[in-house]
C-alpha cells in the first residue's frame, strides 16, 4: 500500500496517508492510457469542415460547347473540378471523429494515470484547502509553499473560494473528483488534492 505525506497550506508535513492499491497501486496499462487520451482529443473535434462537390455547386447545367468539332477537350459542365468555380474532388464533409471506450477501460486508464503520478512523487495531498475569501494571491502562496508551478488541483464539491482563487493562475487547472480525466492528469506535472478528495476517489473508483 502506497504511503504519501500530507502537507498543510504552509507546505509543512503534518502526517501521512495510506493510498488504496486498488486505485493508486495498479499495474500501469500504457495502451489504455493512450487510448483514453486519443479518445478525449478526438471527442473534442468538431468535424464541421465542409466543401462543395460538383453536384452541390450552383450552375453548370448546360454543356459549355458541343462534343465534337471545336478543337477543345470535351466538357460536360462548367462546374467540374478542373474549372474555376467548380466543385472540389472528394470534398470534406461533416463527420463525427469520436469513439467510445467501455467503462472498465476508462476506469483502468484513470487508475493507471493516478498510479503513475504517485510512483513519480507527483501526487501531493493537503490536509485541507479552504479560503475565507476568493484571493488569487493566497492560492499562489500555497503553490509556492509546495514548490509547484503547473498542477491539476482536485477539489471537493462546493469549494468555490479555492476554485475561483485558482482560475486566473497560469498552469493551474481545478477539477472535481467526478470530472478528473486521464488527459488532464498527464498534461499537468503534479496532481494536488485534499484528504477528503482522496477518500472520495477511492470510494468511487476502488
Amino acid at each position: 500500500m502506497a504511503n504519501v505525506s500530507v502537507y498543510n497550506i504552509e507546505g509543512k508535513e503534518v502526517g501521512t496517508i495510506d493510498l488504496n492499491d486498488a486505485v493508486f497501486g495498479v499495474e500501469v496499462n500504457e495502451h489504455l492510457v493512450h487510448m483514453a487520451v486519443v479518445s478525449q482529443l478526438a471527442n473534442k473535434r468538431q468535424g464541421t469542415q465542409k466543401a462543395k462537390t460538383r453536384s452541390e455547386v450552383s450552375g453548370g447545367g448546360r454543356k459549355p460547347w458541343r462534343q465534337k468539332g471545336t478543337g477543345h477537350a470535351r466538357q460536360g459542365s462548367t462546374r467540374a473540378p478542373q474549372w474555376t468555380g467548380g466543385g472540389v474532388v472528394f470534398a470534406p464533409t461533416p463527420r463525427d471523429y469520436s469513439f467510445k471506450m467501455n467503462k472498465k477501460e476508462k476506469r483502468a486508464a484513470l487508475k493507471s494515470a493516478l498510479t503513475s503520478r504517485v510512483a513519480e512523487n507527483k501526487f501531493i495531498v493537503i490536509d485541507e484547502l479552504k479560503f475565507d475569501e476568493i484571493k488569487t494571491k493566497k492560492f499562489q502562496e500555497v503553490l509556492n509553499n509546495l514548490n509547484v508551478n503547473k498542477a491539476l488541483v482536485v477539489l471537493e464539491d462546493g469549494n468555490k473560494n479555492a476554485e475561483f482563487s485558482a482560475r486566473n493562475i497560469t498552469g493551474i487547472k481545478t477539477a472535481k473528483t467526478n470530472t478528473i480525466n486521464v488527459f488532464d492528469i498527464l498534461k499537468y506535472n503534479t496532481v494536488i488534492t485534499t484528504k477528503a478528495c482522496v477518500a472520495t476517489i477511492e470510494e468511487v473508483y476502488a
